[in-house]
């Protein structure tokens, strides 16, 4: 019986891997899809009027309503969707949970001043600011959670020393 299990098993992962290299053999040429940028995410949230409150008040987002009366949190050209847990819109993701994300936003605002709006909040900073490295270069960053103790990263762009004359 032992035996029976072993062949089996490995017999799935024998036809696991033939798959993975039929799909990576497929894929091998140039790539048709070209993605351009960030439309939106979802986060799945315990309380949307917590949350909705804290990102317009803490970070300016605009909270706008949808298709009847789902939730977003709209800056630049992106938007948060949010979900309320336990009552998520289909498709959604495999396991929605509070808490799971960590989100770099990148600000014009210079960092001493958004310290300084956080505190006025009670947000509490976990640390920064620090140098990281961003999407299209190296960025100063500070550290702090939202309601559901997401990590949300702020950010600004380094700019590069002014030569001198």
């Amino acid at each position: 019986m032992a035996t029976r299990t072993v062949c089996s098993r490995l017999s799935l992962f024998q036809r696991h891997c033939i798959k993975q290299v039929f799909i990576q053999t497929q894929c091998k040429g140039s790539c048709p899809v070209e993605v351009s940028h960030l439309d939106h995410l979802v986060l799945t949230v315990k309380n949307l009027q917590h949350t909705t409150q804290f990102y317009s008040s803490v970070l300016g987002m605009e909270v706008i309503t949808f298709k009847g009366n789902r939730k977003a949190l709209s800056f630049g050209r992106q938007k948060f969707n949010l979900h309320q847990q336990g009552q998520e819109f289909e498709p959604k993701a495999k396991r929605p949970t509070p808490g799971s994300a960590d989100l770099c936003l990148i600000t014009k605002t210079p960092l001493a001043s958004v310290a300084a709006h956080l505190k006025v909040c009670g947000v509490e900073i976990e640390e920064g600011p620090v140098e990281r490295s961003g999407a299209v270069g190296p960025i100063t960053s500070l550290y702090f959670r939202d309601p559901d103790d997401n990590l949300i990263e702020v950010s600004n762009y380094n700019q590069p020393a002014s030569e001198g004359p």
